[in-house]
């Protein structure tokens, strides 16, 4: 079964947001990933609501939102209002993550759970069938472009396992590195989704690029 791509437009050129937007519209792409940072729970800064509001006014496609920030809990209805359709909390960054959880789905958004590399799969027993999605971050959160972390793969795996146990509904969505070599590996394991950034914008056919990634075999 192919994979959902999400390019993250993080990766994007910023000079020139409406042609990248045009893009990933026509395109067989499935989401907009769109990566917000405090420069407090990761070592830099994205941007915020009013460039996700842009975004939405011209996407036709559902806005996937990974919160990297402290505090997730204070913005999640105005990532809604901003227009975000998926929103990803940071296991990282939430006390009480069943009630973060409860207020994203409240409000009609899909909810997510992103976990760090060194955050074992094992955190997620108690919540994964409460949620819509896991974001396995493959690289360490905070900047695009840096190199795939092969644990991924069974981490991956593991997430299948506790997902089949547990008929959770959740899909599994690795964030970091992913390219065109390690795309049909990661799908074989589990991943339904796949987020790709460089991959993606850095390609002198970012449209057939993103056709590749959803298809690998």
């Amino acid at each position: 079964m192919p994979a959902l791509v999400a390019p993250s437009i993080l990766s994007a050129d910023f000079t020139d947001l409406n042609g990248a937007i045009s893009m990933v519209n026509k395109s067989e792409a499935d989401w907009f990933h769109l990566d917000v940072m405090d420069g407090v729970f990761v070592p830099n800064i994205s941007f915020g609501f009013p460039v996700i509001k842009a975004i939405a006014g011209k996407a036709k496609k559902p806005l996937d939102v990974h919160l990297m920030i402290v505090n997730p809990d204070k913005y999640v209805e105005e990532f809604k209002k901003a227009g975000a359709s998926i929103l990803s909390v940071h296991i990282e960054a939430c006390t009480h993550l069943h009630r973060t959880i409860q207020n994203i789905k409240h409000l009609g958004m899909k909810a997510g759970v992103a976990i760090n590399p060194h955050t074992p799969v094992s955190l997620l027993e108690d919540i994964i069938t409460n949620i819509d999605m896991v974001c396995l971050m493959s690289v360490n959160p905070g900047f695009g472009g840096q190199k795939f972390i092969e644990h991924t793969f069974n981490k991956v795996l593991r997430l299948k396992e506790l997902i089949m146990e547990t008929s959770s509904k959740a899909k599994i969505e690795v964030d970091g590195g992913v390219d065109l070599d390690n795309a049909l590996p990661l799908i074989r394991a589990g991943a339904d989704v796949l987020v790709a950034g460089n991959t993606v914008f850095t390609s002198p056919n970012p449209s057939e690029t993103i056709k590749f990634l959803k298809d690998p075999l």
